[in-house]
C-alpha cells in the first residue's frame, strides 16, 4: 500500500514562473480586505476556560473574512474562546510564498500544534476545534498530521479548502473526535479550479481543490484507513445558503450570517458533549 498519511509534496503538475507571482498578488489582493475591527474580547481568560476555536486564514493573511468569521461565531452563540492563528508570512506581498513554500507552511503547523497541546494542557477536556478558509483549510490538514498519536481535537471545519481532493486524510481523521467538515462548492471556479490548477494547493500538487470538488477517497487505501473516511462530512453548497450571505463564492463561506446559521450550531452541539483527547 501506498503511504499518503502526511503532506509530503510531489513534484509540481505545472509551472509557469513568470505567470505565478504576478497571479499570486492579484489573488491576495483580491482577497484582502479592511482588518481594522478587534476580536480581544473573544479571547478573554473566561472565554478561553469553556473551549478554544482556532481560525486560520488564507494566504491573504489576517483579514476582515477572518473576523468576519470569529463575529459570526459569537452572534451565534459560541462563547468559547476564539482566536485568529496567522500563519502567513510578515512579508509584504507574501501571497505567493504562503502558498509554496511547503517547509515554512509545515514548521507553521508544527508550532500551531504546539499551541493547542498547550491549551489542552491548561484547559484537560475542553473542546478545541479548528476553522481553516482556503488555504488555511490546508494548513488545519497539516496541524492534525503533525499532532502526535495521543493527542486529538474536537474537529476541523474546512471552508473553500486549498487541499488536493485525493489527499490522505487517514491520519488527519484519526486525530479528531468528530471527523473533519469540508464545506465545498462547485461554483468556486476562479480560485480554486483555475488557481488551484495554475499555482497549487497547499500540498503543492496542481488541479482542482477539494473546496470546489470534494475529497475522494484515494485508491489503495487499507480496510482500516477506509473505515476513517467514516468520519469526513462533505457539505455541499446549497441555494438555501445563498440567502445567509454565502453565494457559494470562494470568500462566501466567510458570511457572518451564514457562520451565524451553520457553523456556530455545529461547534455548540459538538461541545455540549464529553470531550476526549484520546485516540
Amino acid at each position: 500500500m501506498q503511504k499518503q498519511d502526511s503532506m509530503k509534496p510531489p513534484p509540481p503538475r505545472f509551472r509557469n514562473r513568470r505567470l505565478a507571482p504576478l497571479g499570486l498578488l492579484l489573488v491576495a489582493a483580491l482577497l484582502t480586505a479592511g482588518s481594522g475591527c478587534s476580536i480581544s474580547d473573544l479571547g478573554t481568560p473566561v472565554r478561553m476556560a469553556r473551549g478554544l476555536v482556532v481560525i486560520l486564514p488564507g494566504i491573504e493573511g489576517r483579514s476582515g473574512w477572518n473576523y468576519d468569521i470569529a463575529r459570526g461565531l459569537d452572534e451565534g452563540g459560541v462563547t468559547s474562546g476564539i482566536e485568529i492563528y496567522d500563519w502567513n508570512t510578515p512579508l509584504p506581498g507574501g501571497a505567493l510564498l504562503n502558498l509554496t513554500d511547503y517547509d515554512r507552511n509545515l514548521e507553521q503547523a508544527r508550532k500551531l500544534a504546539k499551541r493547542i497541546m498547550f491549551y489542552q494542557d491548561k484547559y484537560p477536556g475542553r473542546s478545541v476545534h479548528v476553522i481553516g478558509h482556503s488555504g488555511g483549510g490546508g494548513m488545519a490538514i497539516m496541524t492534525l498530521e503533525t499532532l502526535p498519536k495521543n493527542r486529538k481535537l474536537s474537529a476541523a471545519i474546512l471552508l473553500a479548502a486549498a487541499v488536493s481532493p485525493d489527499h490522505n486524510l487517514t491520519k488527519s481523521l484519526r486525530r479528531t473526535q468528530y471527523g473533519i467538515f469540508n464545506y465545498w462548492s462547485p461554483a468556486d471556479v476562479g480560485f480554486l479550479q483555475i488557481g488551484t490548477s495554475l499555482f497549487g494547493n497547499i500540498d503543492r500538487r496542481h488541479g482542482p481543490a477539494a473546496g470546489a470538488v470534494g475529497f475522494e477517497i484515494p485508491a489503495g487505501l487499507s480496510q482500516e484507513a477506509r473505515a476513517e473516511y467514516k468520519k469526513l462530512h462533505q457539505i455541499k453548497w446549497t441555494n438555501k445558503m445563498a440567502s445567509y450571505g454565502n453565494p457559494g463564492t470562494h470568500t462566501g463561506w466567510a458570511s457572518r450570517s451564514f457562520v451565524r446559521k451553520y457553523l456556530a450550531p455545529l461547534i455548540l452541539e459538538q461541545q455540549r458533549r464529553p470531550f476526549s483527547d484520546n485516540p
